[in-house]
């Protein structure tokens, strides 16, 4: 019988300076299944999130350099990612200006870690996880995938009918504009168990009619042999 392929954990940042505190809260998110990557401060959370996104951030009020008050509105600027701050702070003021400021949840230091992991899992069900505002639409020769609303926009303002594994695959592709994106990462995005290899090849072959792309000299959906696929001339707007 075949194995099936796992999914891919959801990532979770958490920023919080106090070493000990940043160790526990980690431990027990990978211990709940949760693949977690850590700074200690504004700088390490921008990076980070420049890195790779990620589906959910616990952001800890107090950092050495910057305000996290401040860090929440600057994220939520340009990011959707849910964000939890967690501080041991219990005015009234403090948290609704976070709340405010965009942050999605508010937890008051010490927490109990099951309801942490209760309110971080509603966040994930409710959200789509971490899409950059700037490239909620991208473009690509006539072409505008509309990420928020989820659709495939041709240049004449015409919506095109995707299948659910269609807009995955895209969306995998469009997000890593010009790279080669395997087809094994294509595999977890389709996220779907009876997904092979053989199936990422039909939904190219698809996007490429629905797209106008000539299948034997394909200029926006490319075939890199023996790697993957790539997705040329993306541009976020």
């Amino acid at each position: 019988m075949r194995s099936l392929k796992p999914m891919r954990k959801q990532r979770i940042l958490v920023v919080e300076d106090d070493p000990l505190a940043q160790g526990l809260l980690a431990a027990y998110l990978r211990k709940e299944g949760f693949e977690v990557e850590t700074a200690i401060d504004g700088r390490g959370m921008h990076d980070a999130l420049e890195r790779a996104p990620v589906d959910l951030i616990f952001l800890d009020l107090t950092l050495p350099d910057e305000d996290g008050l401040v860090l929440t509105r600057k994220a939520r600027s340009r990011w959707t990612t849910p964000i939890v701050v967690l501080t041991a702070r219990t005015d009234r003021d403090a948290r609704l200006t976070a709340l405010e400021l965009g942050a999605d949840d508010y937890l008051v230091k010490p927490f109990d870690p099951e309801e942490l992991v209760l309110r971080a899992r509603n966040l994930l069900r409710r959200s789509g996880g971490g899409v950059r505002r700037e490239q909620s639409r991208l473009k690509f020769g006539k072409w505008t995938l509309d990420l928020a609303g989820r659709a495939l926009i041709d240049g004449d303002n015409t919506e095109v009918p995707l299948a659910p594994a269609e807009y995955k695959l895209l969306v995998a592709l469009a997000k890593a504009p010009g790279r080669v994106v395997s087809r094994a990462h294509l595999l977890d995005a389709v996220a779907r168990e009876d997904a092979t290899e053989r199936m990422i090849d039909v939904l190219i072959s698809r996007l490429r009619r629905k797209l106008d792309d000539d299948p034997k000299k394909p200029s926006l959906l490319v075939t890199v042999q023996g790697a993957g696929y790539k997705l040329v001339g993306v541009e976020g707007g």
